[in-house]
């Protein structure tokens, strides 16, 4: 596999030591793929933060949002109706829990590499019905002069893409749940194409059909339709089991350049992109056969959960592309790469 990806000498950028928890109680366990985005100057990273009860000995604990606050869920490590297997899913009387709370928390920095927590900005934590179970993995698109959040919603009704949006980044106005379950991984581009919002998301299928990328179509960027199917996984390649987009796709003169993570049976997972037309996304141009990026560093291998580089946030400046990464379900780290380089990697059908 080829990996073109030029990483920060100081990855990772960020560990979950680096930040307090939300509540007392609770231990930072992950710090995951952030969104990206520029405000005042600086860069900023809207970070996925996972929490969850200090760990005792012989019980499994986990944080659920209620009305009223966060509830603690204790259960016996050997009770027999619990699956604990997947160190972010258990199963319990045939009910499904994430193991650890996730919000979004804003670090800033000045350089790109050094980032810390300003004041006065507020947590952004899951709210009603359909987030109890928490918001993961926000994606950040600038359209005009106002912030478009997409990020997954999840709760026992199942995972879906929810939305809200900001001009000043502490004041925001929420939109709920703009595609249902099962979805995920939702980047709406960064312009209107033919006075259309358009956006990038990805149902999930257990039994017929797959794990694919798909593009939907706004007259307004909350009301989404006319979805079509533009990018699936390929049998026995390093995206074989489910691909996803990334952040917004990167406007070029060739076409919309969209960086993506594609998996495989073995659920490790690289980076790689495709290219679609400028006047028509849904026209997939081309695609890199092999990934621009994998996982190869100690801290992408070896985390929460290894052999992972995922990412839903960059800064472009001409030629050059800054991708801020999730390592290892755990680290927040950040690479550079060529635009014409990755351009160069795309084979053309």
């Amino acid at each position: 596999m080829s990996d073109i990806a030029r990483r920060f000498p100081e990855n990772p950028i960020l560990f979950p030591k680096d930040l307090s928890p939300g509540r007392a109680g609770l231990e930072i366990v992950c710090l995951l793929n952030p969104g990206v985005f520029t405000f005042e100057g600086k860069t900023w990273l809207l970070i996925r933060v996972a929490e969850r009860p200090e760990q005792k000995e012989g019980i499994i604990s986990f944080p659920v949002l209620k009305e009223n606050g966060i509830e603690i869920i204790e259960i016996e490590q050997n009770h027999p109706e619990l699956d604990a297997t997947d160190p972010r899913v258990i199963n319990y009387k045939g009910a499904d829990y994430l193991t650890t709370l996730s919000y979004l928390r804003l670090v800033c920095s000045d350089d790109g590499i050094q980032f810390y927590q300003p004041e006065g900005y507020p947590l952004l934590q899951g709210e009603g019905e359909d987030e109890v179970f928490g918001i993961e993995d926000c994606r950040v698109a600038l359209i005009g002069d106002t912030y478009y959040l997409t990020f997954t919603a999840v709760s026992e009704h199942g995972v879906g893409v929810g939305m809200r949006t900001t001009k000043n980044w502490k004041n925001f106005e929420k939109h709920g749940m703009i595609i249902p379950p099962h979805n995920k991984d939702c980047a709406i581009f960064e312009e209107r194409i033919n006075g259309k919002f358009y956006a990038l998301h990805r149902p999930s299928s257990v039994a017929l059909g797959g794990n694919y990328i798909w593009l939907a179509e706004s007259p307004d960027g909350i009301h989404w339709g006319k979805n079509k199917c533009i990018v699936k996984t390929r049998p026995n390649l390093w995206d074989s089991a489910r691909v996803g987009a990334g952040a917004a796709p990167i406007k070029t003169e060739v076409g919309w350049l969209e960086i993506y993570h594609g998996a495989n049976e073995k659920h490790q997972y690289c980076l790689g992109a495709f290219l679609m037309d400028l006047n028509d996304p849904s026209k997939v141009l081309a695609r890199t056969e092999e990934p621009i990026m994998v996982p190869k560093e100690d801290y992408e291998l070896n985390g929460f959960f290894g052999e992972v580089v995922f990412t839903n946030g960059h800064i472009i400046d001409g030629d050059d592309l800054t991708i801020y990464y999730g390592a290892a379900d755990e680290f927040v780290c950040g690479a550079k790469f060529s635009v014409k380089e990755i351009l160069e990697e795309l084979v053309y059908f």
